[in-house]
């Protein structure tokens, strides 16, 4: 039992010796080479997800290129009690603007910018593509009737979480029972006022390509209203060799004058009468 005691202990040594070696070995090289040894993640990482001396090492990185925030020590990290704040993957650099001392979503927002949260269902969610870091534009529908209305109310909204679901790795649909956003204080304090006034909806848009929409509203009258104006033949004023007036491009008889707009006919018995319409239904 003496002697296997006495192997373990000098089995022990020589690892130590052994592992110790290969860090000043590898710290010499460091040197030598001019590169920096700074701290990578082992395994991914997600929002929340502590920093322990299981998931990190050290590694050897350009010390022309080493980006900013990295730690060039485990025990400085460690004792820090750093929490992930945005996902992170094997092989990647450990950056003091990823991490925080406590994992809650306000640790993510920027300076000036609030999280807002307001209910959603499966429709209203895009049947639960909408997953966290999507860019999502924000729909009110509101009024009844013939006076129902949508309306694009913000646009390129980023979303933070999906019921209590905050991580950009999940992407697969789930239905949540509520969406969180970020937006700045003026926009919450709309927000905060639409979501009681009518039904707030959700457009998944391309994160690539957030060129502002028309920001036209869309009414009950615009579905199946059936107008579809007719092209009508220009007419100039032109001097002519008859009476003075009006005439048809290329000749012939006085043309009317153009009605801007949609227009509405009513025939009682034998009489026709037309009249314009103004885009919300008035003469």
């Amino acid at each position: 039992m003496l002697v296997a005691v006495g192997l373990g202990l000098i089995a022990v040594v020589l690892a130590n010796s052994y592992f110790s070696g290969v860090e000043k070995e590898q710290e010499r090289l460091a040197a030598q080479q001019e590169v920096s040894r700074i701290v990578v993640a082992t395994q991914p990482m997600d929002f929340g997800g502590a920093i322990t001396t299981e998931n990190v090492r050290m590694q050897n990185f350009p010390s022309t290129s080493v980006p900013a925030g990295a730690f060039f020590s485990v025990e400085e990290l460690i004792q820090g009690g750093h929490v992930v704040l945005r996902p992170i993957v094997p092989g990647e650099p450990i950056l003091a603007d990823k991490l925080s001392g406590r994992a809650v979503l306000s640790a993510k927002l920027p300076d000036g910018m609030r999280a807002i949260s307001f209910p959603v269902n499966a429709t209203t969610q895009v049947s639960g593509f909408v997953r966290p870091a999507d860019i999502v534009d924000i729909m009110m529908t509101r009024g009844e009737d013939e006076n129902r209305r949508v309306e694009v109310i913000m646009e390129n909204v980023q979303v933070l979480a999906v019921d209590q679901i905050a991580s950009e790795n999940a992407t697969q649909p789930g239905v949540g029972g509520n969406v969180t956003v970020m937006v700045d204080q003026f926009d919450a304090q709309k927000l905060t006022l639409a979501r009681q006034m009518g039904q707030l909806s959700l457009a998944l848009r391309n994160v690539e390509h957030q060129e502002p929409g028309p920001g036209v509203a869309v009414t009950a009258r615009d579905i199946g209203s059936g107008y579809n104006p007719r092209p009508r033949a220009a007419f100039v004023s032109a001097p002519s060799r008859g009476p003075s007036g009006p005439v048809m491009a290329g000749g012939g008889a006085p043309a009317p004058a153009r009605a801007a707009g949609p227009r509405m006919t009513v025939i009682r018995g034998t009489d026709t009468t037309n009249y314009s319409v103004s885009g919300l239904g008035g003469r």
